[in-house]
């Protein structure tokens, strides 16, 4: 059984191209990513267990191919995250210092923090959609949270971030 597209796009569009951004910091890349995960998924002949399972094929491809976007050796022309971020709009002032100290975050900790903050994925669905054991999901969310502090902290507008159990 293949989920409809059109209906997986919709629920789904946004939160994948915000995978993309926090991994490859450029919009026109992650709008890219996010194309090509569905031209992929089109394109594919599997049979997936329902809408949960597709969204988490979709997550895993845009992650997939956004690291090798990111690592691509012609990638090298790349924009600042100031630009970027210029051209985002935020509901609150206080979201792009947030997202501004996400993503100055190594890529490991961003991935995971975003699937669990932005996705609401929790730590047994990461750990099998990244392929790592949920140690290491808990591991990275304990020490992207502790780098964000002192990222947070120099901005006295910046809320602290929102605490949720990584028990799963």
């Amino acid at each position: 059984m293949k989920p409809d597209p059109e209906e997986l796009a919709r629920d789904c569009q946004d939160d994948l191209y915000r995978m993309a951004f926090a991994i490859c910091k450029n919009p026109q890349d992650a709008e890219d990513v996010v194309q090509t995960a569905f031209v992929r998924y089109l394109q594919s002949r599997r049979d997936f267990a329902g809408k949960d399972h597709a969204r988490a094929w979709l997550f895993r491809t845009v992650i997939n191919l956004s690291k090798n976007l990111v690592t691509a050796f012609w990638h090298r022309n790349k924009v600042s995250l100031d630009e970027a971020l210029a051209g985002a709009a935020f509901e609150e002032p206080e979201d792009r210092t947030v997202l501004k100290a996400v993503l100055s975050l190594p890529l490991h900790y961003r991935i995971v923090l975003h699937l669990y903050y932005y996705e609401g994925y929790q730590v047994a669905e990461i750990a099998k959609l990244l392929h790592i054991s949920k140690s290491a999901v808990k591991n990275r969310l304990l020490r992207g949270r502790k780098a964000l502090r002192p990222l947070l902290a120099e901005s006295k507008e910046a809320p602290e971030p929102e605490k949720r159990r990584c028990l799963s």
